[in-house]
């Protein structure tokens, strides 16, 4: 259970951290609320799993998760450019998330 709210609370990071991109300085309405919404559920989520996954794993598989939805996102939208390089990186961190699964 706590590896689904996991991957769950890393999806809310990806939420959060485009709403806040896309609020321009938490002055546009819509998205300052889908990112204090999606920040509560995602750091909710976050300390629940914490309860039974040790720290370093739980945060590194939460950031990482976060980081490759919101980069992913931002290339699909034309927001930033995709190269095989930043595939490449973004491939590098899904591997080490996987690799923190597997060895916890």
């Amino acid at each position: 259970m706590s590896w689904f709210v996991l991957v769950l609370s890393g999806m809310l990071e990806a939420v959060w951290a485009t709403a806040l991109g896309k609020s321009d300085g938490l002055t546009r309405l819509v998205p300052s609320i889908v990112f204090v919404v999606g920040l509560a559920g995602s750091m909710a989520g976050l300390a629940f799993a914490m309860r039974t996954l040790p720290i370093g794993t739980a945060y590194a598989v939460w950031v990482g998760i976060g980081a490759v939805l919101t980069v992913g996102y931002a290339m699909v939208t034309g927001d930033e450019p995709v190269t095989v390089l930043r595939l490449l990186f973004v491939a590098m961190i899904v591997g080490g998330v996987v690799g923190l699964k597997a060895v916890h």
